[in-house]
């Protein structure tokens, strides 16, 4: 009697875990056709659906990168069947030996590409993937897809803009799991910076395969395939019109432009030459061996990846700092003698103009001996307590305008240009054996400094806000983008606000004095438009100097902000003055009133002084 009740209880139990067992795989068999569809991937096919990649569009709404319709065709190795070589030949337009040497590589590579559909011929026309579509039954394991890819109905920078093409092995392995064979991605420009956004989501069509590995229906009536998401619309700060004109005007000329709207740090236009042409970018495999081979580099973007000495604009910085620490006013006026003299023999030289000058005179006729006495008086400033002590202040205050560090733009691949430290030249020289005399190029934008287009670019536009600039960008919010808060946000640089306009003025004076009155900038006036400008003329170790500009415009009010560097173009007036003024009433006045200019920077060509690598 006593087992009884155990007996009971002990069948009760059993009984309660068949009930769960029973309810778990009809749950698992009925319920939940998760596992039934596991055990069944063997014979699934998944067909992808690739995504329409978004649109690119300028600050007024004009498309600067679209899409249209090419065609692929694709082969699936372990489905193709004996077929007639010469006649898909035929149809495809190709060799014999091409399609036999492709079927040989996937003969050698079957294990890895499994039954992955893989292109084997890329943007074939479309009478040719008409013409294959009547006859594809012939030959299994064969197929015909249509895909977008970009169109430029604008010509308007193609480094700017970049280049889309198909993924590569090491960039499967950088990006695991985002992309397999087959598929394409951003590769520079505005294409790659915003690749996550443009790229959409791929979707795919399931349709089961036979025991003879032929596929012959829809898997579940289509219910399980997945919808591509087109990718997101991106538009930039960039004026189509802007940008297309100074590519015009840098034609045959190696340099860049870069030019920014100072209030919102939107980049207007991004300027690198020579550079790729926008008709090149659809089919960059084609073309990609000629534009690696150019000795020039066109896939070099000098507006952000090119370091210069900035030369005579970065008086303007060695000027404001002065003023701020109070070595230096408006009113002190400095003797020059065709150049500095300091020891025994020791000189920097400058031009000839009348002297001595106060600061507004010195910038409108770019006195080097003016600003070598700036920088002496800020570094034997007695406050620090060393040379050294004093360099790194004055470093200081030039990395507050953006120099000698990346601006943090949303354009990639960035450099960030050089300012010297004390620590530098305490190691070069050995600390108490180098002095301000020793690092005087300092003073006229020589020496150890180095600057993007884009920073001078960046630096104007500071200059033209009376003291603060926003990060450069070249994405605007949209419907579809939100921008990080970081570019609408004020960058206060360590000098006062109310040191600018004094600084101003002698730009002013340097484009406004007229003809024969000493300023170096007197080419770019335009009337009405009171541009502001520096000129500079870099010294270059190995060839002719470059020629540099930066201008703002209006004085008051200002809207744009230009830098130009042409690289082994002279002095500052001869080609970057008179470009960069011209992109400046361009984009003013929506056309421009100087023919006889304009032509001659078009026609203009400086390329044969740059010594090539």
């Amino acid at each position: 009697m006593t087992d009884s009740p155990r007996r009971t209880r002990l069948l009760i139990g059993l009984g309660v875990a068949v009930a769960i067992l029973v309810a778990r795989l009809f749950q698992i068999q009925i319920l939940d056709d998760r596992y039934k569809r596991d055990a069944s991937n063997n014979s699934m096919v998944y067909e992808m659906i690739y995504p329409t990649r978004g649109v690119i569009y300028d600050r007024t709404g004009r498309i600067l990168v679209g899409n249209k319709v090419a065609y692929d065709i694709l082969v699936t190795p372990r489905e193709v069947q004996p077929f007639d070589t010469a006649a898909l030949a035929r149809v495809l337009g190709t060799g014999e030996d091409f399609i036999r040497e492709k079927m040989e590589e996937y003969r050698q590579n079957r294990r890895r590409i499994g039954y992955q559909s893989v292109v084997m011929l890329r943007q074939v026309p479309a009478e040719t993937y008409m013409r294959f579509d009547e006859v594809k039954y012939k030959f299994p394991g064969f197929k015909g897809m249509p895909r977008s890819i970009r169109d430029y109905p604008f010509n308007a920078g193609g480094n700017l803009l970049g280049y889309v093409s198909e993924v590569d092995q090491s960039f499967l392995d950088r990006h695991p799991g985002e992309y397999r064979r087959g598929d394409y991605a951003g590769k520079t420009g505005i294409e790659a910076a915003r690749e996550k956004d443009l790229r959409g989501e791929k979707g795919y069509h399931i349709y089961l395969r036979n025991s003879k590995n032929q596929i012959e229906q829809s898997y579940r009536d289509g219910e399980m395939d997945v919808e591509a998401v087109p990718g997101k619309d991106i538009v930039t700060t960039i004026d189509a019109e802007l940008q297309q004109y100074g590519q015009e005007l840098m034609r045959n000329k190696v340099g860049s432009i870069v030019a920014i709207e100072p209030s919102s740090g939107e980049i207007l236009a991004l300027v690198s030459s020579p550079g790729i042409d926008v008709n090149q970018l659809a089919d960059i495999g084609k073309y990609y061996d000629e534009i690696a081979n150019n000795p020039y580099n066109p896939m070099y973007n000098r507006a952000v990846q090119a370091s210069y000495p900035p030369g005579s604009v970065f008086k303007l910085v060695n000027g404001l700092i002065g003023l701020q620490e109070g070595v230096l006013t408006p009113q002190n006026r400095y003797p020059c003698s065709q150049g500095y003299h300091f020891g025994a023999k020791g000189k920097l030289g400058c031009h000839a103009h009348r002297s001595p000058l106060d600061m507004e005179e010195s910038i409108m006729m770019s006195c080097n001996a003016y600003y070598c006495y700036v920088i002496r008086n800020i570094l034997d400033n007695s406050k620090y307590q060393g040379i050294d002590d004093a360099m790194d202040h004055w470093r200081e205050y030039a990395m507050s305008f953006g120099f000698g560090r990346k601006l943090g733009s949303d354009f990639p691949a960035e450099l960030g240009g050089n300012i010297p430290t004390g620590k530098f030249y305490n190691k070069r020289y050995g600390k108490g054996h180098w002095n301000s005399v020793t690092v005087i190029s300092l003073s006229i934008g020589q020496g150890e400094i180095l600057a993007t287009p884009m920073h001078l670019a960046n630096f104007c536009a500071t200059i033209a806000n009376r003291g603060y600039y926003k990060i450069p960008h070249i994405i605007k919010d949209s419907e579809d983008i939100e921008i990080d808060p970081k570019y609408h946000q004020k960058q206060y640089t360590l000098v006062d606000t109310v040191h600018f306009p004094k600084v101003i003025q002698g730009m002013w004076r340097a484009v406004n004095s007229g003809f024969g009155s000493g300023g170096t900038a007197s080419i770019a006036a335009v009337d009405g438009l009171d541009i502001c400008g520096k000129t500079g003329t870099a010294q270059n170790p190995r060839g002719k100097d470059h020629s540099v500009f930066i201008c703002f415009a209006p004085k008051d009010d200002p809207k744009i902000a230009v830098a130009c560097f042409v690289e082994n173009g002279g002095f500052g007036a001869t080609w970057a003055c008179p470009l960069a003024s011209l992109m400046v009433e361009k984009y003013l006045k929506g056309g421009t009133s100087r023919p006889a200019l304009e032509q001659r920077m078009k026609e203009g060509n400086t390329m044969v002084n740059v010594r090539t690598k």
